[in-house]
């Protein structure tokens, strides 16, 4: 019987854009991932803001159509009419999410959008930029209980074994959202105590737990410590069983990363602590 995968003939998937792509990429991946079984090479094309970059991307969609026999897929955020003109010009399917949206809007209030490139970065000054930055620093100082001032200052302090997806998570909070996340790591002292580290008692309200099957947990930890102790399946699922306990226990709400986005993990946690 044929291999299934092989009959389905790949695709590239360009996210472009005139400053750093995410938006485009984040769009892409949502609309994306709707469509089961594709087989997609994803690329993004970052900072084409110069009649020159265009053009250079253009020829690289194009080439990349011919090698994958396909022609690619193309999610602009690209502003500057000119730039987004040459673009335009690729043997691609084009999916324009500034003029989907941009100009719906500009008849809806009656006014034209200033198409400025780089519009967005205008926000570095803000309030809500600073607090990002911040709650990066503090993210970054309280990974994996190193360190134990200031968790005053947490808006949540993430608890779990080792590799259960804190850190991601932490960090998601404070990029996206500004949240200042601590985390720290629920290990074998914790379990024969009974009680998690003392430090946390203070502040048990700001506590969130995550956990992970131990199949799923034995995969991660042999991807950086193959074959050890650490990463086998029964010590995996002794602390997977200890550290779910303790958080019924001590009644910490929490939830299982195995088969969850780090998106969708930031949500929940926003949600149940109440985040805006």
């Amino acid at each position: 019987m044929p291999d299934s995968s092989t009959s389905v003939p790949e695709r590239t998937a360009f996210f472009v854009s005139d400053g750093t792509g995410i938006t485009a990429e984040t769009f892409g991946h949502s609309i994306l991932s709707q469509f089961e079984g594709l087989r997609l090479r994803q690329v993004r094309l970052p900072f084409i803001d110069e009649l020159t970059k265009a053009e250079d991307a253009v020829e690289r969609i194009n080439q990349q159509g011919i090698i994958d026999g396909n022609r690619p897929i193309v999610f602009s955020t690209l502003v500057n009419p000119r730039i987004n003109s040459i673009v335009r010009t690729a043997n691609a399917m084009f999916m324009d999410l500034i003029a989907a949206f941009v100009e719906p809007l500009e008849a809806e209030f009656g006014i034209k959008s200033t198409h400025t490139i780089g519009r967005f970065h205008s926000v570095a000054e803000s309030d809500t930029y600073k607090k990002r930055i911040e709650a990066i620093h503090f993210a970054m100082s309280h990974d994996d209980g190193q360190m134990h001032k200031e968790l005053d200052q947490s808006d949540v302090i993430l608890v779990g074994v080792s590799r259960s997806g804190k850190t991601p998570t932490s960090l998601y909070l404070a990029v996206q959202h500004g949240v200042k996340a601590a985390n720290y790591p629920l290990i074998p002292d914790d379990f024969d105590r009974g009680k998690l580290p003392a430090e946390l008692y203070r502040y048990k309200s700001k506590l969130f737990g995550l956990t992970i099957t131990p199949e799923r947990l034995s995969e991660v930890r042999n991807e950086r410590r193959p074959g050890s102790r650490y990463a086998s399946l029964e010590t995996c699922r002794t602390e997977v069983n200890q550290a779910e306990a303790m958080m019924r226990r001590e009644n910490i709400p929490w939830l299982s990363s195995t088969t969850k986005s780090i998106e969708e993990i930031a949500t929940t946690v926003m949600t149940l602590l109440d985040q805006p």
